[in-house]
């Protein structure tokens, strides 16, 4: 993409009408906050939130082979997923590097006509939505592309033809139910039985709703797939519905500090092409056991080196917080001395109130406990590694 100029959300105009603060995020500018991030994520973790994503990046995989191209082009196996249900996968490079972190639907078989709406395919066979990040959707597209060569399958980037709207926090099944205008489709899964990780379908306005229970912020939530056409009157409805129940627009500042509490890791900070999924704590995620080759399964194998740092979490004292490229020392580092590590993201947790942060540290350094010290523009704040996530909400 050689077009350096803003691109703005289908739903810019109800963004500026509510008074939005913008920042440029991969080339979008996106609300980050509508007043108060810090109100905003704790409407999240006590009511809902309601977030413009529809920068990410949604692209069609379908075609007889889509199953087993998507094996060999990506770290899961997502052959093994049921019609409806989703899977957070990575696409790797040869060298076992991350290029992105995905979501990947199994949305069915489709016709040789295509479903419609927001996920629809043009081939015959089966059918999968992959969503991407924004950053990485000119790296993600071309790479499926390459890797689709000698399978037959059809790779479509539909990014520029879907919105996506997220509700997320303990109240949005109740927000997306009472919402005028949004039904579950027949023979669709209805919103109080769908699982976390799976999805059905609805109609909004005459056109298909695409409905995934997943999220990144920690609570129960929901993503909703809608042509670009319909975004801002769904935007409206859910509003209007959510509203009674303490929903509240959210930007991508609170976003931020709630994946951050909830240990989930964000590209360019916990992910990147020098990391290997187990350096993250991702190792779970590649799928060693699946049949045939697929990109990066060499360097995996072989994993990174034996002094390769590897990602924790480190709470602090006080109010000062860690953030991303401090420096991590041991607790008794004297002046001089080398960092064991380097820190990813950190915040003051709005939901704990103290100083929390992700860090790549050395192996010696990763034990629960182990005291260490981040230097805060200058100054040494003694840290403790923690388990990760920092938060989680509590089983119903």
């Amino acid at each position: 993409m050689t077009d350096s100029s803003p691109r703005y959300s289908p739903l810019n105009d109800i963004h500026v009408s509510l008074g939005a603060s913008f920042t440029d995020f991969a080339g979008w500018q996106m609300p980050v906050s509508y007043g108060s991030d810090l109100a905003e994520h704790h409407a999240v973790r006590t009511a809902a939130g309601i977030f413009d994503i529809s920068h990410m990046a949604e692209i069609a995989v379908t075609g007889p082979d889509a199953a087993a191209f998507l094996d060999f082009a990506l770290a899961g196996k997502l052959s093994a997923i049921a019609p409806m249900q989703a899977k957070y996968s990575l696409l790797l490079n040869d060298e076992g590097g991350i290029i992105d972190d995905l979501v990947v639907y199994s949305t069915g078989a489709s016709e040789a006509s295509g479903t419609g709406g927001a996920t629809s395919g043009t081939s015959g066979g089966a059918e999968y939505l992959v969503v991407a990040n924004a950053g990485n959707r000119f790296a993600v597209v071309p790479a499926l592309l390459e890797r689709a060569a000698s399978f037959d399958v059809t790779v479509t980037d539909r990014s520029d033809e879907v919105s996506l709207i997220a509700v997320q926090g303990p109240v949005s099944r109740a927000i997306l139910e009472a919402t005028a205008g949004l039904e579950i489709s027949e023979g669709h899964t209805a919103l109080a039985d769908l699982k976390y990780y799976w999805s059905t379908e609805a109609s909004f306005a005459g056109s298909t709703v695409f409905i995934g229970r997943t999220g990144y912020t920690g609570e129960d939530g929901f993503e909703l797939y809608v042509d670009v056409a319909d975004a801002a009157a769904l935007w409206s409805a859910l509003v209007t519905a959510g509203a009674p129940l303490g929903l509240v627009p959210a930007g991508l500042a609170s976003r931020d500090t709630l994946r951050l509490e909830a240990g989930m890791p964000l590209y360019g900070h916990e992910l990147g092409l020098d990391t290997f999924p187990v350096q993250a704590g991702l190792g779970r995620v590649v799928a060693l056991t699946k049949d045939g080759d697929f990109v990066g399964r060499t360097a995996i194998e072989q994993g990174p080196d034996a002094t390769a740092r590897r990602l924790v979490g480190l709470t602090t004292e006080g109010r000062r917080a860690g953030r991303a490229d401090y420096p991590v020392f041991t607790a008794d580092a004297a002046d001089g001395a080398e960092p064991v590590g380097i820190i990813t993201s950190g915040a003051l947790s709005p939901t704990l109130g103290y100083p929390i942060a992700m860090a790549y540290v050395d192996p010696d350094v990763l034990d629960a406990n182990t005291p260490l010290t981040i230097d805060v523009r200058g100054t040494r704040i003694p840290a403790t590694v923690v388990p990760l996530p920092f938060y989680k909400k509590e089983a119903k």
